[in-house]
């Protein structure tokens, strides 16, 4: 679990930075750089969903015959994402994910007089652990002690965690034990994960991640309040449909 644990560490200095930061930064200038960094979550989120869906054919035409060759976009997965998020939002709303997780913050929030918790562990927690890094970098982590990839996110969630302490708070800070509990469970399990893990199972799954990464970066950007927590069953979705269906 080594490279779960420099991750960690990342995030716990970069939001000790950021967190020194938050007493200099005005705050017209803290709503502005968390639009900023909504607005990049945002395209990366969007990246990540076109890098899953969409694939270059080639064309095939007889105009083509001569020896020009061209390529087309062609997309999978649209509809299965659409459901993915339905189902998710649907499941997340009756179980009560994001009240739940929100009622939990708001009272560690209250115990310690830690103002805005909440907001900060929330966001930090639903952006650190979800995306390909997270599951590739902890099974590479698992079966043959390569962190390289772990050390990759260690430098990209080190940037954000500045970034999201120094406009949210404290609360970025404790977003490590999800991100501890997600990373090192696929860590330790390693070994029992990797042979059902394929391309065509990631690329779905992380569709429907980068989704749900894209509505944190619109969150951030419009000020809107769309309850992402209650996103997180939509994740289990492609796998199912992996599985029964593939």
């Amino acid at each position: 679990m080594s490279g779960t644990l420099l991750n960690a560490l990342g995030v716990v200095v970069g939001s000790l930075i950021g967190l020194a930061l938050k007493k200099r930064i005005p705050q017209n200038l803290a709503d502005q750089v968390l639009k900023i960094l909504g607005l990049a979550t945002g395209i990366i989120a969007i990246t990540g969903i076109i890098g899953a869906m969409f694939v270059v054919e080639a064309n095939t035409w007889p105009l083509y015959a001569s020896g020009f060759v061209t390529g087309r976009l062609s997309s999978t997965g649209g509809f299965l994402l659409l459901v993915s998020l339905v189902i998710g939002c649907v499941a997340g709303e009756l179980l009560r994910i994001d009240d739940r997780l929100n009622s939990f913050s708001k009272r560690v929030e209250n115990r310690f007089g830690a103002s805005g918790f909440a907001r900060g562990f929330l966001a930090a927690s639903l952006l650190f652990p979800v995306g390909v890094l997270a599951i590739i970098g902890p099974l590479y982590d698992g079966l043959s002690n390569d962190i390289s990839i772990l050390v990759i996110k260690t430098g990209l969630d080190f940037t954000a965690a500045i970034i999201l302490s120094s406009t949210l708070g404290i609360g970025v800070l404790f977003s490590i034990v999800p991100l501890v509990l997600f990373q090192g469970s696929i860590t330790l399990l390693a070994g029992v994960i990797y042979p059902f893990v394929s391309a065509q199972l990631l690329d779905l799954f992380s569709m429907v991640g980068y989704a749900i990464v894209l509505c944190i970066g619109i969150n951030f950007v419009a000020g809107t309040s769309i309850k992402v927590a209650n996103l997180l069953p939509a994740l289990a979705v492609p796998v199912v449909y992996y599985f029964v269906f593939m």
